[in-house]
């Protein structure tokens, strides 16, 4: 039988702009598409007369707030993907670099 180190080797952290990147550039493109898709079913000025019938925004001004909704759903999701994926032992160690337990 063999004995199981308690410990993982260490592994060099992940620079954080890597760790953003990985969440924002797949978010960002999942967005695109989704509001590509959805904004040639939906005309943005006849959800607006739905939704808010008192505020007077523009199609344009319609399909940026839609983009970034999407892409703020979608950032959310891979964000907590991302939260969920990390290993055990450094959760247990929390969010920072240091040697802290």
């Amino acid at each position: 039988m063999v004995a199981r180190s308690a410990k993982p080797p260490e592994q060099e952290p992940t620079p954080a702009s890597q760790r953003v990147g990985a969440i924002l550039w797949p978010s960002f493109f999942v967005a695109g598409v989704i509001t590509t898709v959805f904004f040639t079913i939906v005309d943005p000025e006849r959800l607006r007369e739905i939704t808010f019938p008192s505020l007077q925004l523009s199609r344009e001004l319609g399909y940026s707030l839609g983009f970034f909704l999407f892409w703020l759903a979608t950032a959310s999701s891979s964000l907590f993907t991302w939260i969920l994926l990390r290993p055990s032992w450094q959760v247990k160690r929390g969010f920072h670099s240091g040697n802290a337990p």
